[in-house]
């Protein structure tokens, strides 16, 4: 990836729905070099597609949690299974240092997802949890 790969990252970052015209008129080169990288950078895997990312106004009446996970050793494949069956999981991450797993947790209210934190706790093979309620987004540049 070379810096004309990287600006079109960034700019279709921010508008995924910008159009190679407009690409190729910011970056002031031809729409077919726009093309030709799009293409290369598909077929690549670094775009793996094109999404729609909410607003905070979209996710309003959706509490957001990170739950740390400790779990038994050999137990993650086990895990992974039952925590895909859990429609409130929406992501889930490994991680080094004292905990294994970090998962994104998306509720619709306190009830919900202290349901949700107490099927987790109980999974066989996780030995601890500790969750941190989302408050407030300060910051997201997540691509």
């Amino acid at each position: 990836m070379d810096d004309l790969d990287r600006n079109i990252l960034t700019l279709l970052g921010a508008d995924a729905r910008m159009s190679v015209a407009t690409l190729a008129r910011r970056l002031k080169v031809a729409r077919s070099t726009i093309q030709a990288r799009l293409e290369r950078l598909e077929t690549t895997g670094i775009i793996a597609g094109y999404t729609l990312k909410l607003g905070e106004a979209a996710r309003q009446g959706r509490l957001r949690a990170s739950v740390l996970l400790t779990i038994e050793p050999r137990s993650q494949a086990a895990i992974l299974t039952r925590l895909k069956g859990i429609g409130e999981v929406e992501r889930v991450f490994t991680t080094s240092g004292r905990f294994d797993l970090l998962l994104q947790v998306a509720a619709s209210n306190t009830q919900v997802l202290d349901s949700v934190l107490d099927q987790i706790g109980a999974l066989t093979g996780v030995k601890s949890s500790e969750s941190l309620i989302h408050l407030s987004t300060r910051l997201d540049r997540a691509v």
